[in-house]
């Protein structure tokens, strides 16, 4: 059976793209083909930066409770290796 492109790309470990279907505002996507802007990769753009402070929201969330009692244990106890800081 014949290797076909996404199958190549999945094994190399880059990431690919696909094809989706995407409903955009008229007036807004026939703006943006009139001043030569990449549809494509503003979408991608915009949602991989949604999707990374996703993310970090999601991260700090499940974390909260280890950041609070870390903070709280500094507080009491100083930083590590405090009394050598020499700034």
């Amino acid at each position: 059976m014949p290797t076909t492109q996404s199958v190549r790309r999945a094994q190399s470990g880059r990431p690919g793209k696909r094809a989706i279907n995407l409903s955009l505002s008229a007036d807004v996507l026939d703006a943006a083909r009139q001043l030569n802007i990449n549809i494509s990769q503003v979408c991608d753009t915009y949602l991989r930066e949604m999707v990374r402070n996703e993310q970090e929201r999601c991260w700090r969330e499940e974390h909260a409770d280890f950041i609070t009692a870390y903070n709280a244990t500094i507080e009491v106890e100083n930083l590590p290796l405090d009394k050598w800081r020499s700034f």
